[in-house]
């Protein structure tokens, strides 16, 4: 029966070199591998920062093209309505036109409050044309209503600035109509502006109803 030999030191010294070899490579292995994986990483995260920019960037390039064309759509919009606003103030400069309009919103508004006594406010050079059509307002409300109201022109006057029309109240002042011309342009900016758009500009291809 042969027995092991004992190992010299140059043998212990190679086999513990071996082993200590072995052990390095492996943690030298786990290391490459993690800082691999980490590298991988990164870069996966880069990749996803750059996508996340470059979304960034043209959202807010569709959002400033957006936000162009709105901006020039509302220019147009406040063009067509400057000129509106524009026409209405040469309204009155046709004094029998401009007399038959006075009547017809005068008697509107009287319509409306349905008082025994109305106040008139018009512009200080409307008063004559004011007076001119009260006995006329007067007539067609008493045949309608069945009793005559009593009008009276306020000396709290319109701005010049205003294009005319009245502002009539009742009860004391308690009841008030706004029937200037820059009142019912207004009421026409608010009702008829989806027409307008559509009439200048097409209708939208985001909207999938219309009014």
């Amino acid at each position: 029966m042969s027995t092991a030999r004992p190992l010299n030191d140059e043998e212990v010294f190679n086999e513990m070199k071996k082993m200590a070899d072995e052990e390095f490579n492996i943690e030298k292995a786990k290391i490459v591998r993690q800082e691999s994986l980490n590298i991988d990483a990164i870069f996966e995260r880069k990749i996803k920062q750059a996508e996340v920019q470059k979304r960034i960037a043209q959202s807010n390039h569709i959002n400033k093209a957006r936000l162009r064309i709105l901006q020039e759509r509302q220019q147009v919009l406040d063009e067509v309505f400057e000129e509106a606003n524009q026409r209405i103030h040469q309204v009155s400069d046709d004094q029998e036109a401009y007399g038959t309009l006075l009547e017809g919103l005068i008697l509107q508004s009287a319509y409306s409050l349905m008082e025994p006594e109305m106040v008139i406010r018009c512009r200080e050079k409307d008063v004559d044309a004011v007076n001119s059509v009260l006995e006329t307002v007067a007539d067609k409300y008493e045949e309608t209503m069945k009793h005559r109201p009593t009008f009276t022109i306020s000396e709290e006057y319109l701005p010049e600035s205003s294009a005319g029309g009245v502002i009539m109240s009742g009860h004391y002042g308690k009841i008030t109509v706004n029937n200037t011309l820059d009142a019912r342009l207004d009421i026409v900016k608010d009702e008829m502006l989806p027409q307008i758009r559509v009439a200048l500009f097409g209708h939208s291809p985001n909207r999938s109803f219309f009014d």
